[in-house]
């Protein structure tokens, strides 16, 4: 065996098993006891310290989940752990924090011989009953410091004759109960019964002198207690020079930060107070106000109730009559024979018949259009004061009304050739105020006069806030009926006359002087006036034969620059010339 195999604490999960054994889950064991567990709480089985100095039992570190596998991943190290087990990296239950697990596991990491101490401590101060470990039939009353193991009085004895533990140092239970505090030996893991009393400097392990005379024999070895000192001074050193003095910032910073807690919650609540006070004052005006506003609500409902109850049962009765007539119908038609389909056609002929010309039938536009939609609640609307304090929050019942609706832009009266044109029609209830609301069926028809086959098509967009916009594109010239309805009615002013006029012809040329002077003097330079020049010129020049004597357009000869560019057929008719010239530059 390797001086490698010696772990730093030399003791073995048996002992540590020994030591807790069946004390787990006895009464009188508090939770948060020394000797427990925080994971799973009972007493310490094998408890090992994690590298952030908690500890756990060697079997909960070993059902901690990896988060991480040390080895190429996010450039950490990369060691070159056992092929039977990888190390891994754990949350520490306690901290969160991120802990390195040895390759061999749990068992690797340093044994906790302080917990187990206060695992038989606390199984001494339980006061129950102590059963022998060796004939697991008297009952414990004294221990052995050496073996770890609990004797009856009779054990006890035959262990002190027995010459391998007759040196064996035995203690009553009794007193170490009363000592309150214990103190075992640390025994070696390789050697039984052989205390820890040396230390190996070449390897920097605790070892007993067997290991000493074995596996450490050409290394430097010193008794415990010489070389105690000097690695408890640097532990000392560590937590009096630099530890403490930081918990006291970081004790001193909490205080401030709680301090500042509290000052702010007490803020919050005088603030709170203030806050209920006004409440408290406002409440009773805000409830009476919501009251009255509740009552009104209920007078409505109840008259549309009644109105939509009525239309409700004559619609049920319809019903029920059309689908009583039909099953049978259909019964008869689908079961019956030819000789019953000829005895009962009589009288199912006429309840049909009855029930095409004189059953209730509705018109779906119509059919309960009363559906509360007209109530509406205006919140920001001042409501006047109650008991003295102002409120806010007014019920409105508009009811649509056609004759108040009214249409914006021009777009319903004038439209270009080809060109979109739009306008939009604002409904409005008895008082003339806007319904801020939409889902009406709105219906939009533009037709024109002349010709009865040429319709428009149009689009209608609900804007949701009681104003609908209608787009639309005429493709013909003339005068157009525009028909705005609302569920089925005609606005006012409908049927409105639309005048498509044709459109507006941009001119495509050059606004000069002269073909002359635009082109740099280019004889094939054209112009759409009258004028031209001698010596083979094609176009126009200053105070030659038929220039209109100031700028004008080459397009067509117009001299107004914010114009209409005429077509060639009209600027025909109007120039003496018969064909026209444009400048080409």
């Amino acid at each position: 065996m390797s001086a490698s195999a010696l772990n730093g604490d030399q003791s073995t999960a048996g002992a540590a098993n020994s030591e807790a054994g069946d004390e787990v889950n006895k009464p009188g064991v508090a939770e948060n006891s020394r000797a427990v567990c925080d994971v799973c709480k009972r007493l310490y089985r094998d408890p090992k310290i994690l590298p952030c100095l908690h500890t756990f039992c060697a079997d909960c570190i070993g059902q901690l989940e990896p988060v991480a596998v040390p080895g190429g991943v996010n450039g950490r190290r990369s060691p070159s752990p056992p092929r039977d087990r990888p190390a891994a990296t754990v949350l520490c239950p306690e901290c969160d924090s991120e802990v390195d697990i040895p390759p061999s596991g749990a068992d690797g990491l340093t044994t906790d011989h302080l917990a187990l101490d206060e695992v038989f401590l606390q199984t001494l101060l339980t006061g129950n009953c102590v059963v022998c470990d060796l004939c697991s039939d008297g009952h414990g009353e004294k221990r052995c410091e050496v073996c770890c193991v609990n004797l009856c009085d009779f054990c006890s004895k035959a262990h002190r004759r027995q010459k391998r533990t007759a040196s064996h140092t035995v203690q009553c239970l009794q007193e170490l109960r009363a000592q309150g505090r214990l103190s075992r030996p640390v025994l070696c893991s390789l050697h039984p019964g052989q205390e820890l009393r040396l230390s190996c400097e070449s390897c920097d392990l605790p070892v007993c002198l067997e290991c000493a005379a074995t596996f450490h024999r050409d290394h430097q070895c010193c008794p415990a207690r010489d070389v105690v000192h000097r690695h408890g001074d640097r532990i000392r050193e560590l937590v009096t020079g630099n530890l403490r003095p930081r918990l006291q910032r970081l004790e001193e910073s909490l205080q401030k930060v709680e301090i500042s807690q509290e000052t702010l919650q007490a803020r919050v609540e005088a603030a709170a107070a203030e806050v209920r006070a006004f409440a408290r004052g406002y409440a009773t005006a805000v409830e009476s106000h919501c009251t009255s506003l509740l009552n009104r609500l209920e007078e409505l409902r109840v008259q549309r109730r009644n109105q939509l109850h009525l239309q409700r049962v004559q619609l049920q009765q319809a019903l029920s009559d059309i689908c009583g007539g039909m099953d049978f119908a259909e019964r008869l038609l689908t079961c019956g024979s030819e000789a019953e389909i000829l005895n009962a056609k009589g009288v199912t002929l006429r309840r049909l018949t009855s029930l095409v010309e004189n059953s209730y039938d509705p018109n779906p536009e119509t059919v309960a259009t009363d559906d509360g939609s007209s109530i509406c609640f205006m919140p920001g609307e001042s409501a006047g004061k109650v008991e003295g304090y102002p409120v806010v929050g007014v019920i409105h019942l508009k009811l649509l009304d056609l004759s108040k609706c009214s249409i914006e832009g021009e777009g319903v009266q004038r439209g270009m050739e080809g060109q979109q044109s739009h306008f939009t029609l604002v409904c409005r209830d008895s008082a003339g105020e806007r319904i801020a609301r939409g889902g009406e069926h709105v219906l939009v028809s533009i037709v024109h006069k002349e010709k009865k086959n040429c319709k428009v098509m149009t689009t209608v967009v609900d804007n949701n806030d009681g104003s609908y916009a209608v787009t639309y594109t005429p493709v013909e010239l003339g005068t157009y009926s525009v028909w705005v309805c609302v569920k089925a009615q005609h606005v006012k002013g409908s049927p409105f006359v639309l005048n498509v006029k044709r459109k507006f012809r941009r001119h495509h040329g050059t606004f000069h002087c002269c073909s002359f002077c635009s082109s740099g003097g280019a004889k094939e330079a054209r112009c759409g006036c009258t004028g031209s020049m001698p010596g083979g010129f094609k176009g126009c020049g200053h105070g030659h034969k038929g220039h209109p004597g100031k700028p004008h357009w080459s397009c067509c000869g117009s001299t107004v620059e914010q114009s209409e560019c005429l077509p060639q057929s009209m600027m025909a008719a109007v120039s003496p010339r018969s064909q026209l010239r444009t400048v080409e530059l």
